[in-house]
């Protein structure tokens, strides 16, 4: 085994994987602890030097997968997002770059490639995006109509609400979202539109009940595809590997017999 074969086999142990693990939720800590500026006029600088120590071990480990996998590295989309995400840390405060500075704190996000469940949850994320496509599509047609006719219908009293399509829509959005719809917004049109229930309540019932649960659907779909895959994936890998230890039991048994004839 070459010393490439060894660090990679190293760097795939569940020992390591916890490590890494245990360093981002760590970090997490301490780029929270930046943001109080009683305890960085206190401990700023073990504060900084401890994230810098974080900082250290991600790079150390992306340079030990770039020596263990070479350009195989980058054929893993999670190898780069996690490259992508360290890249971003090491960004220079100076120079007009301070704001990307504050992207530092994506580094949590390095949790979903460490962690198998978070990431299959990530994974029948954007599989689930090809169908939402067409849902976000629907969902924009529906917004549209809703927000021609509510300009329309309550734009001339309640101006502040649906006085021009893009406030229409907003308003539109949050009452989808059900946040203070009634009292706060279809209430106080009904007092100058009796009849204004009979546009809300439809909308709400196509869009909040009817689109959005469609959504939850495709994902939740998606998510159990991706977990049929990797249990079969991982069934697949196990019976292969029954049958290279019976196939090497058979030889070995074979050889017994023929030096018993011998």
């Amino acid at each position: 085994m070459t010393f490439t074969q060894k660090l990679a086999a190293v760097l795939e142990t569940d020992r390591v994987r916890n490590a890494i693990l245990l360093v981002i939720l760590f970090n997490a800590v301490i780029l929270g602890l930046e943001t109080s500026k009683p305890l960085m006029e206190r401990a700023g600088g073990i504060i900084i030097m401890l994230d810098r120590f974080c900082l250290a071990v991600f790079v150390a480990e992306l340079l030990a997968k770039l020596i263990a996998y070479r350009m195989r590295f980058f054929r893993d989309g999670w190898n780069i997002f996690d490259f992508v995400i360290v890249g971003l840390s090491l960004i220079p405060a100076a120079q007009g770059f301070s704001a990307l500075r504050a992207l530092r704190i994506l580094r949590v996000l390095r949790v979903v490639s460490v962690a198998p469940r978070l990431r299959r949850v990530v994974e029948g994320f954007v599989t689930a995006l090809p169908g939402m496509a067409s849902v976000f599509i629907l969902m924009a047609l529906i917004f549209y109509i809703a927000a021609v006719m509510a300009t329309k219908l309550f734009g001339t009293s309640f101006d502040e609400w649906f006085g021009t399509l893009g406030r229409s829509g907003y308003s539109l959005f949050q009452i989808m979202t059900l946040e203070s719809w009634s009292m706060g917004i279809v209430r106080p049109v009904m007092e100058v539109y009796p009849y204004a229930w009979m546009f809300f309540v439809p909308f709400i019932m196509v869009t909040t009940f009817a689109v959005v649960n469609l959504l939850v659907g495709l994902i939740v779909n998606s998510m159990q595809d991706a977990h049929q895959e990797e249990s079969v994936a991982s069934t697949d890998a196990y019976r292969a590997d029954v049958h290279d230890r019976l196939e090497a039991l058979e030889a070995k048994l074979d050889q017994l017999i023929a030096a018993q004839k011998n």
